[in-house]
């Protein structure tokens, strides 16, 4: 069959060099996310490697922090490398960045720790995390626009919506080689040295990654651009400093992709954080629940994309954040009623209150670990918080002691103000052991019971928050890329993407924890990404146009 100029096969499908150009820069992609979400999973193990100067819990909290510094960054990407792609070229932008990544990734498999290094140790770390953030920044705008530009009429939808296999295939494939060199070592091995292999194993997967690109063509739509001297000389400039773009960057941001990300960070992230820590189902059952929910959904990546190209883009995503907010709490409480439905039972029959003056609670959130939260109130809120064990406020006088309510059981908290560290941890310790007891006697469970979970509907329901991902996430790459002008597409839409996934997105399990904790309430995380979803799908409904049958040669 013979090809056009554009590289089209003359039926109007893409030929066998174009279903390259599609798998090299999925593939890329997916070895990319492999890299970014292994440090993720290994929190904990690096926390005790490279931040051994802090006590435990602190230890884990600058873990996080240097996760989250990854996202933070990602933007900042979005803007370098949006940039470069727009002026020399999108094949060149994203050999780049995924060389970056591969090489952060690699460091980190071989950074000695802070017993080796001191404190230069978790530095070098942080600034490789922000290396990682930066080049996923730039790698997913270059994938995506890349294949949207070799893509056919009509068929832009189903092409990328390979690429949003991506996150979820990387998310995977960590999964699977952490669980895989953890039982090929052991536990005690893989946590003292074990943890690196997967780091080093990247850069057999970025080589391979690496060599397919090279041997990709520039896209045909920046090829004739470039070729018709239409390239923009000053892509930031156009595509930030006026405002007939700068608009669309924004409306693209809060009526696309902010929805976008929460409902893909909840489905995929913070669900697995409820299982773990609001359920206590143990982190191996958790991961493989999670996969096999994975498993099930993926498919409907394909599948919404190629829908979108027929019923439109904006349809789809905005469908799926509406539904997607107005099921979230019911599916999350039957999450509770089929993984631990001891803890459902306490609940109904024995509730835990905390009954304090709310001039005494503090909103207990210590980015460094060091500050100590002393008032009655604050005591019982951070005993029942760190338990897992949910529950209600009410209101007591002014002044008085707060007291936690188990049923009829009331048990008084104390007043830790005046007390030295020795006083105050004795007394945590009482308050603490008397808690739990009284909790465990009225049917809260310290772990979820297996023989009490019904599996099959667990997955049952993860699977469908999965789907909403795939609603959401499958389309929203087409519809990012047809939303603007050749010259500037890199540049402009890597930015909105990046800001709604690393900053809306990537932080819905912080925010989400900040909440429970605050409330006490095991649901209280779902308004933050419940308000974000309807807040785009209100913005898109009404200022946000549908694209399917625009042109990208302009």
């Amino acid at each position: 069959m013979a090809s056009t100029a554009s590289g089209l096969r003359a039926d109007g499908n893409i030929g066998t060099s174009h279903r390259r150009v599609i798998f090299a820069s999925s593939l890329g992609t997916v070895f990319e996310w492999y890299d970014f979400y292994l440090y993720g999973s290994l929190a904990a193990i690096i926390g005790k490697q490279f931040f051994t100067g802090l006590n435990e819990t602190s230890q884990f909290i600058f873990a996080l922090l240097a996760f989250a510094a990854g996202f933070a960054v990602r933007p900042f990407g979005a803007i370098v490398f949006g940039r470069i792609g727009d002026l020399i070229g999108r094949k060149y932008t994203f050999l780049v960045t995924i060389l970056i990544m591969g090489t952060s990734t690699f460091l980190v498999g071989v950074l000695p720790g802070y017993s080796t290094m001191g404190t230069l140790a978790p530095v070098l770390l942080i600034a490789l995390r922000l290396l990682q953030g930066l080049a996923l920044g730039g790698e997913y705008g270059g994938a995506a626009t890349y294949v949207a530009e070799h893509a056919p009429p009509g068929k832009r939808g189903l092409y990328t919506s390979f690429i949003q296999i991506t996150a979820t295939f990387g998310l995977f494939l960590s999964l699977l080689v952490i669980l895989g060199t953890r039982l090929w070592l052991g536990g005690e091995t893989f946590e003292a040295w074990g943890w690196r292999i997967p780091f080093l194993v990247s850069s057999i997967l970025v080589g391979v990654s690496v060599y397919i690109r090279m041997q990709l063509h520039e896209s045909p739509v920046f090829q004739q651009m470039k070729a018709e001297g239409k390239q923009s000389k000053a892509p930031l400039t156009e595509a930030f400093g006026q405002w007939k773009n700068l608009k669309v960057v924004i409306l693209a941001l809060l009526g696309a992709t902010a929805g976008q990300a929460v409902v893909w960070y909840t489905g995929q992230f913070y669900s697995l954080y409820f299982l773990t820590q609001s359920l206590k189902i143990d982190a191996t059952t958790a991961n493989l629940l999670i996969a096999a929910a994975l498993l099930i959904g993926t498919p409907f990546f394909v599948f919404f994309g190629w829908l979108s190209d027929r019923v439109g883009r904006k349809t789809i995503v905005l469908a799926g954040c509406l539904i997607a907010a107005l099921t979230m709490f019911p599916i999350f409480k039957g999450l509770t009623h089929f993984g631990n439905p001891a803890v459902e039972a306490a609940a109904a029959s024995a509730p835990v209150t905390v009954v304090a003056d709310p001039n005494a609670c503090s909103f207990q959130f210590d980015p460094v670990g060091k500050k100590t939260f002393t008032s009655s109130c604050d005591v019982a809120k951070s005993v029942l918080a760190k338990k897992g064990i949910p529950y209600t406020n009410t209101t007591a006088a002014p002044g008085a002691l707060a007291t936690v309510k188990v049923g009829d059981q009331v048990i008084e908290s104390f007043e830790g103000g005046g007390l030295d560290k020795a006083s105050f941890t004795a007394k945590s310790k009482a308050f603490t052991e008397r808690v739990v007891a009284q909790a465990k006697a009225a049917g809260y469970p310290e772990k979820a019971d297996p023989a009490t979970a019904n599996y099959p509907m667990l997955v049952l329901l993860l699977a469908v928050l999965v789907i909403y991902v795939t609603m959401v996430y499958g389309p929203i790459a087409a519809w990012l890329v047809e939303m603007f002008p050749t010259r500037i597409r890199y540049t402009s839409m890597s930015l909105p993407y990046h800001i709604g996934n690393g900053w809306f997105g990537g932080f819905v399990p912080t925010i989400g924890f900040m909440l429970v904790a605050w409330k006490g309430d095991i649901y209280y995380g779902l308004w933050y990404p419940v308000i974000v979803a309807l807040m785009t799908f209100v913005i898109g409904l009404l200022f946000v146009r549908e694209t399917k049958d625009r042109s990208l040669d302009s």
